[in-house]
């Protein structure tokens, strides 16, 4: 009873398979018994449908905490605290306790509530994993060349915003203890070599990087680090430290509920098509498909879909077709419903 639990915090950008990963972790994972606690933007809880959709013994439902009520990294003391004291309230406690991170969250603050008296005597950061989509990267989405703004922005007056974006993706790598290159199956040799470039200029020099599919990694791999990183924050820099906090006013996040869809792969062109035609960062959602007896959830990042029936309708379960849309500020809420057929 005296030892502490560890914790994996997961974090990584929007769409980037945080989900899919840890996913994989509790399917394989039969020697502990694990605890979740999953922030996202939205009210529709799409990750946490996802994850208690696997059903597996060694994390019941009581063991899954949603926290939906803005970004962890900057409500630690109202959401995050209470949410361990629940957890370690249990009869029977957790022996590891994942975190999933919003894409938009910084780590390190995070990490730094490890270091409160009321929570370091019961828990250590036993990781830091930054989950990357590769893809994404490699299209230069989520990573673009600090120096290069900056000489742009020097030489352009009409440019006048910086890109956060950048920002929280050099603070997730900056804070890890292990990257995941995920989704290299959609990259080429010389992209792959491009974005492993990209992620080592970031990462600290002892962070091991990953190549994976879909997040498969082996717990073994995720699970043990030791990293006790509250007793290594000032290795981690951040682009916001000595910040009370950042701002997440550069994004807009809503939930649009559209009638059923005829067919599954008519629905999917049609978000992807306003995806692109609107810059929205991220679509994902459960769908009714008219005459099926399972919903479609549909995830996507930028105009890159995927989707698949993930489980039969309940008996007595409202079929509710809702979509989170995450998109920079100015994304026209309207113009988006409606080319999406909103009911």
């Amino acid at each position: 009873m005296t030892s502490k639990i560890p914790a994996t915090i997961v974090t990584g950008f929007l769409g980037a398979g945080k989900t899919t990963l840890i996913r994989h972790l509790l399917e394989t994972t039969r020697d502990r018994r694990l605890a979740l606690v999953i922030n996202e933007f939205g009210d529709v809880g799409v990750d946490g449908e996802i994850l208690r959709a696997c059903g597996v013994d060694n994390c019941p439902d009581e063991n899954i905490v949603e926290l939906a009520n803005g970004c962890l990294c900057c409500t630690v003391a109202d959401d995050f605290a209470p949410a361990i004291e629940a957890l370690l309230a249990h009869e029977k406690r957790p022996d590891h306790i994942i975190i999933e991170t919003s894409g938009l969250a910084l780590p390190k603050p995070l990490v730094k509530a490890f270091d409160w008296p009321a929570i370091r005597s019961r828990l250590t950061v036993d990781g830091v994993v930054a989950v990357v989509d590769g893809r994404a990267v490699a299209e230069g989405r989520f990573a673009d060349d600090l120096d290069a703004i900056a000489r742009e922005r020097a030489e352009d007056a009409i440019i006048d915003h910086d890109n956060p974006l950048e920002e929280v993706f050099e603070d997730q790598l900056a804070c890890a203890d292990l990257v995941i290159l995920n989704k290299t199956d959609l990259l080429s040799e010389e992209e792959e070599a491009a974005v492993l470039a990209t992620l080592r200029a970031s990462a600290r020099r002892a962070t091991k990087i990953l190549r994976a599919r879909q997040g498969a990694v082996d717990a073994r791999v995720l699970l043990g680090l030791a990293a006790a990183a509250e007793d290594d924050l000032a290795n981690r820099p951040s682009h916001h430290d000595g910040l009370e906090g950042h701002d997440h006013d550069d994004f807009d996040s809503f939930v649009i509920e559209i009638a059923a869809a005829a067919d599954a792969a008519a629905l999917v062109a049609r978000l992807a098509e306003v995806a692109a035609t609107h810059d929205v960062l991220r679509i994902k959602g459960f769908v009714e498909i008219s005459g099926k007896p399972m919903r479609l959830l549909v995830q996507g990042v930028g105009a890159r879909f995927q989707h698949h029936f993930d489980r039969a309708w309940r008996p007595n379960e409202a079929r509710a077709s809702r979509l989170v849309v995450i998109g920079q500020k100015g994304l026209d809420r309207t113009r988006v419903a409606r080319q999406l057929g909103s009911s």
